[in-house]
């Protein structure tokens, strides 16, 4: 334990996100070199700089920062959306931007006779949408091509991420209401920041001002 208390611990998103994301740590002051070797480990030290990151599939970083595995992370909105982790969100990264919609075939029009059929895999977003709307809907919990489901019949409507909108347009489904933006989120784990508060402060400012840089 004492070793891993020396480090500031740093969840980051698989991929290309997490790729943009580090970038932006190291000119924070927080490089690690070893973490651009390609190589097959997930987890990278600089004892130098105090820091430590690990790589983690994006829609658990929330879980590693929650659960205290890691101190700080960075997770797109729709995972603290959804979740609702016990955490603290820190700064807005203005990476990773996107946008969580309602898209439907095109020229649909709501019935409002009868609850809604909504293909998502964020529920608890989907239902606190329409709950503000005061629309009675059908939840139809789908994990992947949620596109398919309004053309097969099985929803009326999706919820879903959308990004260029390029897979909506080839599947003639179009964007009828934005929900919220996204981007990604530097969180932080609530125990670790009091007592990592100057690690954390000195990265929050590193990462404002890279991002004034932009």
């Amino acid at each position: 334990m004492a070793k891993r208390d020396r480090f500031l611990n740093v969840a980051l998103p698989k991929g290309r996100l997490g790729e943009k994301v580090y970038a932006m740590f190291a000119s924070a002051g927080f490089p690690c070199p070893a973490l651009l070797e390609n190589s097959r480990k997930l987890i990278f030290e600089n004892p130098g700089a105090g820091i430590r990151y690990f790589w983690v599939k994006p829609s658990d970083v929330a879980i590693y920062v929650e659960r205290g595995a890691a101190d700080v992370g960075v997770a797109g909105k729709d995972i603290l959306l959804e979740y609702e982790p016990e955490i603290y969100e820190l700064l807005d990264l203005d990476v990773g931007h996107c946008r969580m919609a309602v898209a439907a075939p095109k020229g649909f029009r709501d019935d409002t006779r009868r609850p809604l059929r909504v293909a998502t895999k964020f529920r608890h977003i989907t239902e606190r949408y329409y709950a503000s709307l005061g629309r009675e809907i059908d939840i139809i919990h789908l994990n992947g091509s949620i596109e398919i489901a309004p053309i097969l019949g099985l929803s009326d409507v999706i919820v879903d991420i959308v990004e260029t909108g390029t897979t909506l347009r080839e599947n003639d489904l179009e964007v009828v209401e934005t929900i919220v933006p996204i981007s990604a989120r530097l969180i932080a784990n609530r125990s670790s920041f009091k007592f990592k508060t100057e690690e954390m402060e000195k990265l929050q400012k590193g990462l404002a001002a890279a991002l004034r840089q932009l």
